[in-house]
């Protein structure tokens, strides 16, 4: 692509170089949003939507076979916590006879396929279920996406701040959304904090290279998370609660590919357990799996895709 002479910059030596690359590095944005926008596909997204506001599908309800991730098991560091003791079945909470409120039905419902009743006396991080909020965000009032990670407050201070956690991400592979822009559907999640519902504080997307990485992962998609922090009055832990999931390109709309959110956790898994760092700051996290926090298969999950119930609790700790 050529461009009028009277738009580059003229200056030489050091300086000169400066503004040729700075002048470079804006027309290659411009490029990439261009080449985005252009991937949006404005009517597909529409049809999209008006098929979202009919309704929720009918959903499947049945329990995966086996768990999915074990690789992300033998990573350094990881160790795994069962609260089923043992029990595989997935009607343990219905031999218990523990029940749970079910909400807009005005009836109790047992705790089916894997969960658990409400977790109290955990370090770093609060069960959302013990004051009312749950393990799967909002996208609509009757359908949502797991949380399956939880940053635990006993992670690394500086991971534990909005900007300490956009920092940290980049060392894993993430970064901001595209050009500071956002694209799609705002989620809500209540972690039984005392805030109620509130809007996502972060998403961040894979990034794939050091200039308008997100971009790329915008249009062919990838992995993605969106964060919240558990910081109301009813329980301040400071920890993180996300939202991973891998999804697919902007010409299928983003939709989550199949067993999307077990991999997109066990993606982020397998890279906070490494030794990672980024402008001179080093970590290195740990992994403690927790069953009975979610139900393992597809009720109540965004697309109708299923997943296995586990949630990661990672602890990051600076080295």
């Amino acid at each position: 692509m050529a461009y009028p002479a009277a738009w580059m910059p003229t200056a030489t030596g050091r300086e000169g170089h400066a503004r040729v690359h700075s002048a470079w590095t804006a027309w290659l944005r411009l490029a990439l949003a261009f080449g985005f926008l252009l991937q949006l596909q404005l009517p597909a997204l529409v049809a999209a939507r008006a098929i979202s506001a009919a309704g929720p599908r009918v959903l499947a309800i049945s329990p995966l076979e086996g768990l999915g991730g074990q690789e992300v098991l033998g990573a350094p560091g990881a160790r795994y916590l069962s609260e089923d003791h043992g029990d595989s079945s997935a009607d343990l909470g219905r031999k218990k006879g523990k029940k749970k409120p079910g909400k807009g039905t005005g009836e109790d419902r047992e705790y089916e396929n894997g969960e658990l009743p409400p977790v109290e006396d955990t370090r770093g991080w609060r069960d959302p279920r013990l004051n009312g909020g749950r393990l799967i965000d909002y996208v609509t009032d009757e359908v949502g996406e797991p949380l399956n990670i939880i940053i635990s407050a006993l992670s690394d201070p500086f991971i534990l701040t909005e900007s300490g956690l956009h920092t940290y991400v980049k060392s894993i592979g993430f970064s901001e959304e595209c050009l500071g822009l956002h694209y799609g559907h705002i989620h809500e999640a209540d972690l039984g904090d005392g805030l109620g519902r509130k809007p996502e504080q972060f998403l961040g997307r894979q990034h794939y290279f050091p200039i308008a990485g997100t971009c790329w992962e915008s249009v062919r998609g990838g992995h993605h998370f969106r964060a919240w922090k558990q910081n109301g009055t009813d329980a301040d832990s400071g920890a993180w609660f996300l939202g991973a999931s891998e999804e697919m390109d902007s010409r299928n709309n983003h939709m989550i590919v199949d067993d999307g959110y077990n991999r997109g956790r066990d993606y982020i898994v397998s890279r906070v357990t490494r030794i990672t760092h980024w402008k001179g700051m080093w970590w290195k996290g740990e992994v403690e799996w927790r069953e009975g926090l979610l139900e393992r298969g597809a009720r109540g999950v965004n697309h109708g895709i299923e997943q296995d119930g586990r949630v990661a609790i990672l602890t990051i700790n600076r080295l």
